[in-house]
């Protein structure tokens, strides 16, 4: 059972998606790294801790985005040998609906760190009054 022929989209993205993926995971613990530098210098408060621990769950997520993105690639790339195989479509499905939850789950871990990090950087940085100009 043939898979047919690939979206336009995926024939020309190729193996563009894998290494923007690839490159997502190298820059997470490059980015953590920068954070535990900073916690050392700067005055830790809970929202700053707060943020430190979202940052480290982020690398899993990625981890699995980018393993995702190679299965798809892997099967997309080499599907006519992988044709005769009974199993590729059950395995296409499981991998797509995989890459959904990964992706949903890796966009709300990167939304919560975000939201923690802005609330731990403006916490004690705004009045909820309107500063004028001349008093500042």
């Amino acid at each position: 059972m043939p898979c047919g022929p690939p979206p336009a989209a995926r024939r020309r993205l190729g193996i563009v998606t894998p290494v923007i993926a690839l490159i997502a995971l190298i820059c997470v613990p490059v980015t953590t790294s920068a954070g535990e530098w900073l916690i050392r210098h700067v005055e830790v408060d809970p929202l700053v801790r707060a943020h430190a621990h979202l940052g480290d769950g982020l690398l899993p997520w990625v981890g699995g985005l980018f393993l995702l993105t190679a299965v798809v690639w892997a099967l997309h790339r080499y599907r006519d040998r992988l044709a005769r195989l009974r199993w590729l479509p059950v395995a296409t499905v499981v991998v797509a609906v995989l890459s959904v939850a990964v992706s949903v789950g890796s966009v709300v871990e990167v939304y919560r760190i975000g939201d923690s990090g802005a609330q731990a950087a403006w916490h004690d940085n705004f009045s909820a009054n309107p500063v004028s100009s001349s008093q500042k």
